[in-house]
């Protein structure tokens, strides 16, 4: 299926690894010219290797952390006529409500709700401007299945799920399309390196960390390329008609009912 994207420009936050870097990839294979942003300048360049190697689209990088502000200002400023925003910056840490500190729920809030909502705010602007664009939030599904030892992340992507619904729930008004992604236990390289260190607590080698999985939906994670063709499809023409909603991407474990 042609998505008709070709020429086009992404900016993707959180750009550098996992669901991001898959984000830029699956975009950059169908002609998406693509700006990465993400904190670390070594990781970004190993990204863009990675994808001019692989793909002859354009590719920007920009070394910045979200949670401040002005950043989101330079971007904005510097890339105002982009026509896909895929907001994937931050991660918030476990812990249930005693354990996750106040200043440990700011700063992650900081980067991941805050920083997605001031990019939302400053690019739709840009966006409504010329009658065109797509913003895409990749959220998690923490935010539609409570986890009390998750509590900072399931009440941030709770808050992000209603901002998105609201946000594009009129957004065809100004020709524009905001939709959101949650994606469930997915192997990326955080996750893996997580998981083999209770391969190695627990079976004694970290090479079997994949058997942990097997309790999770199809017996597996989902993978970043899942999550990555999601937003391809998404930022094209081929989903006109989709906006102010959430695609789940858990391998159902949203829906799945007790376990016992």
């Amino acid at each position: 299926m042609d998505l008709n994207l070709r020429g086009r420009t992404a900016l993707i936050t959180g750009a550098s690894k996992g669901i991001g870097l898959a984000s830029a990839e699956c975009l950059a294979a169908e002609g998406v010219n693509v700006i990465l942003v993400s904190r670390t300048q070594a990781d970004l360049d190993a990204a863009r290797q990675k994808i001019t190697g692989r793909h002859n689209v354009n590719v920007r990088v920009h070394a910045y952390d979200l949670s401040d502000s002005r950043n989101v200002d330079r971007l904005v400023e510097e890339h105002p006529d982009i026509d896909i925003l895929v907001n994937n910056a931050g991660a918030i840490p476990a812990g249930d409500l005693q354990q996750v500190t106040e200043d440990r729920w700011r700063s992650a809030w900081d980067l991941k709700v805050f920083g997605y909502i001031n990019m939302c705010r400053r690019f739709y602007a840009e966006m409504k401007s010329r009658g065109r664009g797509v913003i895409i939030n990749v959220l998690g599904v923490a935010g539609e299945k409570m986890d009390r030892t998750y509590i900072a992340g399931s009440t941030g992507n709770a808050a992000l799920m209603a901002f998105t619904k609201a946000l594009g729930g009129s957004a065809g008004d100004d020709k524009l399309r905001v939709v959101g992604i949650n994606p469930g236990a997915i192997a990326t390289d955080r996750l893996i390196t997580i998981m083999q260190a209770r391969a190695q607590d627990r079976l004694g080698d970290a090479n079997r960390w994949e058997e942990l999985m097997k309790p999770l939906p199809m017996g597996r994670a989902g993978s970043p390329e899942e999550i990555g063709v999601m937003v391809a499809f998404l930022a094209s023409d081929v989903s006109a008609y989709t906006t102010g909603t959430i695609i789940t991407i858990d391998g159902g474990a949203a829906n799945r009912g007790p376990m016992f």
